[in-house]
């Protein structure tokens, strides 16, 4: 259930990359206009995820979530009705309002269900549903706004989540910390500043946070610029455009995050920092093939590229999540996966698509591209640095100088 509701998460979130060039178009905006789009989704997304990762610590996590959904859903229905950039940017920014609510909490809410050995699958199952969920919102929306406009696609993808709001009322919300170490019993609940405070001081965590700022500062610029870089700089129709991107990342994404978090499990055999430096690793290998893809002209060539990229970079969905829950105790998870949130948007995601968009406007997309694999480097260097601080950490804890 949870993962589903991912799905149509990452396909309300998605749908907007899909409509970029016909609602551009009719409500004559720039592509500064466009790529501000996404980030006031998440700013708001990001700003009440700590809200709702204290609340998801202390309250009942599946009314949260139930609450989300209902919100994020009719907020992308809402989308529809936009007469203008104000109108369309106010309705995408509530979308961040019900998303914060599941991101925060539902991660958590696994991470109660399943063992750590399995988590690392666990969470490939659920992160799954991004690039699903993501070329089902590249594929509805192309396919829709083409035959009945953008206005009916985002109609089509908001409004099956009123009912998805009601199902989730029927899920357990389990026992905080039940397959983990147990806490001191007399150990008194911090306040929100003592709990934010010990994760800002908690090295391998923080490191781990700004590597997926990194991380998604490319993986966001690509994401919503994606479909029409394939249109300016390679020529390709723009329903062709969406549907070929679409296809490319359900594929590679499903492959990618599955692989990933089978691999990250078999190695915690060998190592706990397991997860950490599978991310690390195959993001930096992934950064020569995205070069090629956004250089190459050939078809052949930076298509093979771009699937390539997107299978190693999509290796990182489960691990890196489970790397964040296995860094804190059981008690501030949904607080932790909020600053994640935080840290992640507000260096990635949140500059990237306005970022590329100015620069596109002052040159072109294609040049503006190339800071996508920059930004993939330093994601991998930091992941690989934080797994190197986490060994220190566990050697501190066995009591080893």
């Amino acid at each position: 259930m949870l993962t589903f509701i991912n799905l149509f998460n990452y396909m309300d979130r998605y749908v907007l990359a899909a409509l970029v060039e016909p609602l551009g178009a009719e409500l004559q905006l720039s592509d500064t206009q466009l790529g501000w789009l996404m980030p006031g989704f998440i700013i708001v997304y990001m700003l009440f995820s700590p809200i709702f990762g204290t609340l998801g610590d202390r309250g009942n996590r599946t009314k949260l979530i139930a609450l989300g959904v209902l919100i994020w859903s009719v907020a992308t229905a809402t989308a529809g009705l936009a007469a203008g950039f104000v109108s369309l940017f106010l309705a995408r920014a509530m979308v961040g309002v019900g998303e914060a609510a599941y991101g925060t909490i539902a991660p958590a809410i696994l991470a109660d269900y399943f063992r750590p050995r399995i988590r690392g699958r666990i969470f490939a199952v659920f992160f799954c549903a991004i690039p699903i969920g993501s070329a089902l919102g590249y594929m509805l929306g192309g396919f829709v706004a083409a035959a009945h406009g953008w206005r009916m696609a985002f109609f089509v993808a908001g409004l099956p989540g009123l009912l998805l709001a009601g199902l989730v009322l029927g899920l357990k919300d389990p026992p905080r910390g039940r397959y983990d170490p147990p806490e001191a019993p007399d150990r008194p609940r911090s306040t929100i500043f003592q709990t934010y405070g010990s994760l800002l001081k908690n090295r391998a965590y923080m490191l781990t946070v700004v590597g997926y700022g990194a991380y998604t500062f490319a993986l966001g610029g690509l994401a919503f610029w994606g479909p029409t870089f394939l249109v300016r700089a390679r020529g390709v129709p723009s329903e062709s455009a969406a549907m070929q991107f679409g296809s490319i990342v359900v594929v590679t994404g499903f492959v990618g995050t599955a692989a990933g978090g089978w691999l990250a499990d078999k190695l915690l055999a060998r190592t706990r920092q397991a997860n950490l430096w599978l991310c690390g690793v195959s993001t930096l290998l992934a950064a020569p093939c995205v070069w090629v893809a956004i250089t190459a002209e050939d078809s052949a060539v930076y298509l093979v590229s771009l699937v390539l990229a997107e299978l190693l970079l999509f290796a990182s969905s489960g691990p890196i999540n489970s790397a964040i829950v296995d860094l804190v105790s059981p008690s501030v998870r949904a607080s932790a996966l909020a600053l994640s949130i935080l840290c992640m948007h507000l260096l990635g995601d949140v500059p990237s698509p306005p970022l590329i968009g100015m620069v596109s406007d002052m040159s072109s997309l294609a040049e503006a591209f190339r800071m996508i694999p920059i930004a993939v480097v330093v994601g991998g260097v930091i992941w690989c640095w934080a797994a190197v601080e986490q060994r220190k950490a566990h050697l501190a804890q066995a009591g080893i100088q």
